[in-house]
């Protein structure tokens, strides 16, 4: 259990909550629930939003030193406000004194922990911090959400939910809504399997492939010399108004990834090791590792260096973007790819 999963549960509250990071589906969650806790529904005297990188700090610190009215408490929420990420040394100062009666929750997507602010909450109470989840929370996730509904799902299927949508959970969270109503829908096809279990064609009737998903799949398709798919994966994307060089770099990211978890396995890493070191997933590290072993690590080197190369020409003018990508393709995807090396 949680610090704030703990407050909530046995009433008994800081005076000050700092929830940060990039995991957004559960800093608001735990955000909202924290002001469910704190502020009756019919109380709208002694609740106080401020929200944006507009809110002045005398105007949160004018309003916190308001009394609460017919309450034993006042509570101020404060949203994407970027206090963390600059100078706020009135509010720091304010929260080392903050009055018995109130209570500061600040809910920020970025925060420099090296801020008087971060460091003044810090002291004073609660900051909690929501960044990429583990496959196994993930998963839990998931699997609470299809039990809640009565179905079931394979491990396999599970996994490739997850190449589906990704780590965000707000994205999880949505595409699993939609996946659902899908299978309990009257106009799914359910003849010769239980009509209970999520499959494999399940996902690919109702979920849309993320950007890196299709990536990955152009990974796969230049890797098994499969060029005719490549070319028109890419070609997709290029319809879909993706830009040549936002996909280049993409690749990039994946040949990367793809060279660090080949390295660390050479060293004896287990993959969820790797997926720590290089903060994956560790169903992502699995695909990542399938893939790689098609590549010595001199290989994977010379296409990294390649890709550079080609960006480089499209900057300068030599390459047109939407050629350089295309010629890369084809090139790593043909039956004798050029950069071989151990």
């Amino acid at each position: 259990m949680g610090r704030i999963d703990y407050d909530i549960k046995n009433k008994s509250f800081h005076q000050v909550y700092l929830l940060f990071g990039s995991e957004s589906y559960m800093r608001i969650g735990y955000t909202h629930a924290l002001v469910k806790a704190l502020v009756p529904d019919e109380d709208t005297m002694n609740f106080n939003k401020y929200e944006g990188e507009d809110v002045q700090e005398k105007d949160v610190i004018s309003q916190a030193e308001t009394m609460p009215f017919f309450a034993d408490r006042r509570v101020i929420l404060l949203e994407d406000t970027g206090f963390f990420a600059k100078s706020a040394n009135d509010l720091a100062d304010y929260v080392k004194k903050i009055p018995d009666y109130l209570v500061m929750i600040f809910s920020e997507r970025k925060v420099d922990k090296r801020s008087r602010l971060y460091k003044a909450v810090s002291s004073a109470g609660i900051a909690e911090e929501y960044g990429e989840q583990s496959e196994d929370v993930l998963i839990r996730f998931i699997m609470n959400k299809i039990a809640k509904d009565k179905k079931k799902i394979k491990r396999s299927t599970m996994t490739r939910l997850l190449q589906l949508t990704s780590t965000d959970m707000t994205n999880i969270n949505n595409e699993t809504d939609k996946l659902l109503a899908y299978v309990m829908s009257p106009d799914r096809p359910t003849a010769g399997r239980d009509p209970d279990e999520i499959t494999p064609a399940d996902l690919d009737a109702i979920l849309t492939p993320e950007l890196t998903d299709r990536i990955f799949d152009m990974v796969r398709a230049v890797a098994s010399h499969e060029q005719k798919k490549a070319l028109n994966l890419y070609y997709d994307l290029l319809a879909l108004k993706e830009a040549p060089m936002k996909i280049l770099s993409l690749l990039s990211r994946e040949y990367m990834q793809m060279y660090h978890v080949k390295e660390l396995s050479a060293a004896g890493k287990a993959p969820w090791e790797i997926a720590g070191k290089v903060g994956m997933p560790q169903f992502a590290v699995r695909r990542s590792l399938e893939i790689s072993r098609q590549y010595g690590r001199g290989e994977l080197r010379a296409i990294l260096e390649d890709f550079a190369a080609t960006e480089e020409d499209v900057k300068t003018g030599r390459l047109g973007d939407r050629l350089a990508v295309e010629m890369l393709i084809i090139r790593y995807s043909s039956s004798k790819r050029a950069g071989a090396g151990k």
